[in-house]
């Protein structure tokens, strides 16, 4: 762990946001840095009708709290709608997605525990900007560096039939 920096007030309009395939960006509050490790706090804006792969968290916990708009939040087999005020938690080893269903930018705070996952954003930034839409095998590599197990999207043409609660959240262990 890394010895914690003092007080901070931070507004996040002064926070340079990460960006990665288009307009879905996050901005870090409090990096593991600035909390001695202990956990990452961060802002995500997610464009309508768009959100993450399923994915597991081999070593870190995720507490997801919608600010604004709505999205569907798949915890392994179960969707849950999550309009604004509603939190969802997805302990470490638990599979999990989102998609915004709003019809404009939905966005929810995060926390990270132990901190780092801004890390994985800069890199994923940075191989989006290279490699549009990036190779599969590229972004698992990426995901398994920050001990992220990804799941390859239902619509990929490598896939065979996914199953699962909803057909655009559905996703397949590769």
């Amino acid at each position: 762990m890394t010895t914690m920096r003092s007080e901070q007030v931070v507004h996040l309009d002064d926070v340079e946001p990460i960006t990665w395939g288009g307009e879905e960006a996050a901005r870090f509050l409090l990096r593991a840095e600035d909390t001695g490790g202990l956990y990452s706090f961060y802002e995500v804006c997610v464009p309508p009708g768009e959100g993450s792969l399923f994915h597991i968290h081999e070593d870190t916990d995720e507490a997801l709290f919608v600010i604004d708009g709505e999205f569907e939040i798949r915890l392994d087999g179960d969707v849950h709608k999550a309009p604004s005020g509603v939190l969802v938690y997805g302990p470490r080893g638990v599979g999990h997605s989102f998609f915004n269903t709003w019809h404009r930018p939905s966005r929810m705070l995060c926390m990270v525990t132990p901190g780092g996952i801004e890390r994985f954003f800069e890199e994923l930034s940075l191989l989006m900007s290279q490699d549009s839409p990036p190779e599969w095998n590229r972004m698992r590599e990426l995901a398994a560096r920050h001990r992220i197990v990804a799941f390859r999207p239902q619509s990929d043409p490598h896939d065979g039939p996914a199953g699962g609660a909803s057909s655009h959240l559905d996703q397949k262990r590769d």
